[in-house]
């Protein structure tokens, strides 16, 4: 062989080692990342699709959680005519920088309550909203991770 020859092969594995090292660096996962990723797609197929329900005499209130706004939102609407119509929608949680689900709600008199989580990157965070007025309006929302004294008045 000649030293053209040998400089063209040298050139040539000297590429193809640095295209598998940036390959591999790029698909490379730490265990806990693809722990993370099937502990996440295990309970995302896992996750029942629900509309939880709660009445209170002649109201129905129902909340779910939807991802029509690119991110997971918890959506609340009321009847209170016992089903035959149902208010307008409301977004309880209207949250950018977590996915909103898991959503719960209970009714007891004219109070309606509804809990669910925030979630991100970084931290579940449970939540709720209190209306006292049937589901027309919703307090703030309470972060019930807080610690000392949370509150808000319902709508």
């Amino acid at each position: 062989m000649n030293n053209q020859s040998n400089a063209t092969t040298f050139v040539v594995l000297v590429v193809a080692i640095a295209a598998v090292f940036i390959a591999s660096s790029v698909l490379v996962t730490t265990e806990a990342e693809a722990k993370k990723k099937r502990k996440g797609l295990a309970e995302e197929l896992a996750a029942p699709i629900r509309a939880p329900i709660a009445t209170s005499g002649d109201n129905i209130y129902i909340t779910w959680w939807s991802n029509k706004t690119g991110n997971e939102e918890v959506m609340f609407r009321a009847s209170t005519d016992n089903g035959a119509t149902f208010g307008d929608k409301i977004n309880l949680s209207n949250t950018t920088a977590a996915d909103s689900d898991d959503a719960e709600i209970a009714a007891s008199g004219d109070s309606v309550y509804v809990t669910w989580w925030e979630r991100n990157e970084t931290s579940d965070t449970p939540v709720a909203r209190v209306s006292n007025d049937n589901g027309a309006t919703f307090g703030p929302m309470l972060m019930l991770a807080t610690n000392g004294t949370i509150g808000g008045s319902g709508g």
